[in-house]
């Protein structure tokens, strides 16, 4: 491993728990519910927050009426509020929803693209011109996502390269950032290494960010390994909401508490209020509880 020795000074946590924390909840949540939480994680310091996507409801009920939650949101100076947006018809509502930046995704796994989105990897990239063209005239950045970089629930493991190259690729159609996902949370400290060691040539580490489900109760080392390599952006859920409903069994993003824990421990600022964030995660475990069927 050729990490790089110095851990970064600063770490930013983007909060992914409203979006891709609650998609995969199994009950409804109300919109006040999710609008009180993106208030929440804001208030505790959280400058990048995933609000919701604009996919259709009939694939993903709980992400219905996002428009409705960014209209209601109270919006921080300092906060960036994300939307996920599949294609340029959610791009436009994203917009009329004064989103602040959007997200788009893709996967190193073909069978998953053609499972998750429908199309090929190639096909989901052609989706993404016209979405980072019209960004681009608007001034809102773009973010990407890759998933299953380490393996697929249908393919099992994924080469690094076809990270690489696809990671690469985003960075050359406009995305600012790319996120790397382990989706099914299987990936291991060895595998993370191997893969940023293949990305990094490719793709500098301060335009990527990582985002681990802890399926495997593996999901802070990974990151740990991931700091070492001078990657400071880590996508993270509050109280280790969700995971995504193409992968069965990928129960639970890593919990944004224990990710500033983690960063605590390697004295890497995060501006982050503990309390506060500990009582969005209070708030949001008594209302799924309380929704529960």
């Amino acid at each position: 491993m050729t990490s790089n020795p110095t851990l970064p000074n600063y770490a930013r946590i983007v909060e992914v728990g409203p979006r891709d924390g609650l998609q995969n909840e199994k009950q409804a949540i109300g919109i006040d519910t999710r609008i009180n939480l993106v208030n929440m994680l804001a208030e505790a310091g959280l400058s990048y927050i995933e609000t919701g996507s604009f996919v259709s409801p009939k694939w993903v009920p709980q992400m219905a009426n996002t428009d409705q939650v960014f209209a209601g949101i109270h919006r921080q100076p300092n906060a960036a509020y994300i939307a996920l947006v599949p294609n340029m018809q959610g791009f436009e509502q994203a917009v009329t929803a004064k989103a602040d930046e959007v997200a788009i995704f893709t996967t190193a796994s073909e069978t998953f693209a053609k499972k998750n989105t429908n199309c090929t990897i190639a096909e989901s990239i052609e989706r993404f011109k016209p979405i980072i063209e019209r960004a681009k005239a608007l001034n809102i950045p773009v973010r990407g996502y890759i998933s299953c970089i380490a393996a697929c629930p249908y393919e099992g493991l994924i080469a690094p390269i076809e990270v690489a190259k696809l990671a690469a690729q985003l960075i050359s159609m406009g995305c600012y950032e790319v996120s790397l996902g382990d989706t099914i949370g299987s990936a291991t400290p060895e595998q993370i290494s191997e893969i940023l060691e293949c990305v990094l040539p490719y793709v500098p580490a301060d335009k990527l960010a990582v985002h681990f489900h802890d399926t495997n109760g593996r999901a802070i080392e990974n990151i740990h390994v991931a700091l070492q390599y001078g990657i400071s952006v880590i996508d993270s859920a509050i109280g280790g909401l969700g995971g995504c409903p193409y992968a069965e069994g990928a129960t639970g993003n890593v919990a944004t508490e224990s990710v500033v824990d983690l960063l605590d421990k390697l004295n890497i600022r995060h501006d982050i209020n503990w309390e506060k964030l500990n009582k969005a995660s209070q708030y949001i475990r008594q209302a799924l509880t309380n929704s529960a069927p």
